[in-house]
């Protein structure tokens, strides 16, 4: 099955008190480096949101069929400066399962077996 997940996060002050080349120094040295490491298990997207919205800033649109792939990424986010040290703040995550009824019915036939 392939999963997609929204993940919401918001930068804090702490991240926009930076200077942009500041802010795209720490996104090259931490967080890049950890969506590299599993990008051939988790596609990602990113998008800015703040001008539509209160709740969160900016969202990763994610796209795996290994959910432990997923959840190892995010561990490693988790442990990257950028997070440990409250420049962004995860917010919702919204899961779901690519045409899961399809799946659903395939198994119902199977298990139905041959007539």
């Amino acid at each position: 099955m392939t999963y997609g997940i929204v993940l919401t996060y918001t930068v804090t002050p702490r991240w926009l008190a930076l200077s942009r080349e500041e802010r795209n120094a720490l996104r090259a040295q931490h967080l890049e480096p950890v969506f590299a490491a599993y990008a051939d298990r988790v596609k990602a997207r990113f998008f800015d949101a703040e001008a539509f919205n209160g709740r969160f800033s900016d969202f990763a649109l994610l796209e795996t069929e290994d959910l432990g792939a997923y959840y190892f990424l995010v561990e490693a986010l988790r442990d990257t400066p950028v997070i440990a040290e409250g420049y962004l703040a995860f917010n919702d995550v919204l899961l779901g399962v690519e045409d899961g009824f399809h799946t659903y019915e395939q198994a119902l036939t199977a298990a139905a077996g041959p007539r």
